[in-house]
């Protein structure tokens, strides 16, 4: 009976095991070097001023991998855990599915990093994720706290869907899928990256990768890979692909993504070469003490906003998944206390608000309820 009992036992988690990890193969995309660099990709990933020894290198060293006190980080992790989602329903603004091309300049946060951008006639898409979980599993993984405001279907014509590194909560298979499915615009990825996507079908004409500093034109934008501080990796693999910012520079308007990245003197390196900016979009969320390098403080953010010299600064990177052990809101209060200590434009929208740059609303603390 107990031999019974013990076999079903078994059987039900080696089904629930294998539930979770359906897809996983797929998701993790290109496995390791061999399959990154190949052919043209392998001349371009060794040419690379970043690449050294195997692996794509900071401009710093930099430790990407908790930095401290491993059980107090796992006592951290098990306190407070409520305080780092939401007390209530995060609002949404659903965004108008009629809206035409223009000569402004307008942002609309979707939620975590992913961002579109309308300037000078033309729209980028970063970082989208729309996913429950960023995982390389369905069901195991960060879940979302709020939903997409907008389905796939739904998003306007695109001139380029830009990535900054290739971790989950940054390129997320299913979405990447469904763009192909929907858009024509072609996928704008740090070195390395277009072996992920030509594994999962993307076609090569789509694909587009560059190293820092390298430029490629969309419709009337040209967009440059900048450096950033950071790592990559979607399994045992670390540091395979590059990761970078972003510069879109219009006949007219510019605009920085800082990607996900640490605090360093290459922001104020960006901004002489390419600024000022109408806009920046920065990481605020998912920092900590035993991660200094590899994610910024808001106080941080607010730094880096003024080294590119940007005019407004939109907060990205917080609110939508866990992915660090402070309080959900917390990212944009020290943002907010810090932007009026510095006398920084601030704009904190909520998911699927558009935001006309050149009309910036006031904060509001709209999230300080929840």
């Amino acid at each position: 009976m107990k031999r019974m009992v013990g076999a079903a036992l078994g059987a039900t988690a080696a089904g629930l095991l294998a539930r979770a990890a359906w897809g996983v193969p797929a998701a993790m995309g290109a496995r390791n070097l061999r399959a990154v660099a190949r052919g043209e990709r392998a001349e371009r990933v060794r040419r690379s001023p970043q690449f050294r020894d195997g692996k794509f290198r900071n401009q710093h060293p930099t430790q990407s991998t908790p930095d401290g006190d491993t059980r107090d980080l796992i006592k951290r992790y098990r306190a407070d855990r409520d305080r780092r989602k939401p007390r209530g329903i995060v609002p949404l603004v659903t965004p108008s599915s009629d809206v035409t091309r223009t000569d402004g300049l307008y942002v609309t946060w979707y939620g975590h990093a992913s961002t579109l951008v309308e300037l000078d006639g033309a729209r980028v898409l970063f970082d989208p994720v729309w996913s429950d979980r960023v995982s390389p599993s369905a069901r195991l993984g960060p879940k979302r706290i709020h939903p997409v405001p907008v389905s796939i279907d739904e998003l306007p014509t695109l001139d380029a869907i830009v990535i900054s590194h290739d971790h989950y909560d940054h390129l997320d298979l299913p979405t990447v899928r469904a763009l192909v499915r929907t858009q024509v615009a072609p996928f704008v990825v740090p070195l390395g990256i277009g072996a992920h996507l030509e594994r999962w079908q993307v076609p090569a004409d789509r694909i587009v990768e560059l190293d820092w500093n390298e430029s490629t034109t969309a419709g009337p934008l040209r967009l440059t890979a900048t450096p950033a501080q950071h790592f990559s990796g979607r399994g045992l693999s670390r540091d395979e692909t590059l990761w970078a910012s972003w510069v879109v520079a219009g006949p007219r308007r510019r605009v920085f993504y800082s990607g996900d990245t640490g605090y360093f003197d290459g922001f104020a390196r960006i901004g002489a070469e390419h600024g000022p900016f109408d806009v920046a979009l920065v990481q605020i969320g998912a920092y900590d003490t035993m991660w200094p390098d590899i994610h910024m403080t808001p106080e941080q953010g607010v730094a880096t906003h003024v080294d590119v010299q940007a005019h407004v600064l939109i907060p990205v990177h917080w609110a939508t998944f866990t992915l660090g052990l402070h309080a959900w809101g917390e990212p944009v209060d020290r943002l907010w206390r810090e932007a009026k200590a510095q006398d920084v434009t601030l704009v904190v929208p909520k998911p699927g608000e558009r935001v006309d740059i050149d009309a910036p609303p006031a904060v509001d603390g709209w999230w300080q309820t929840l």
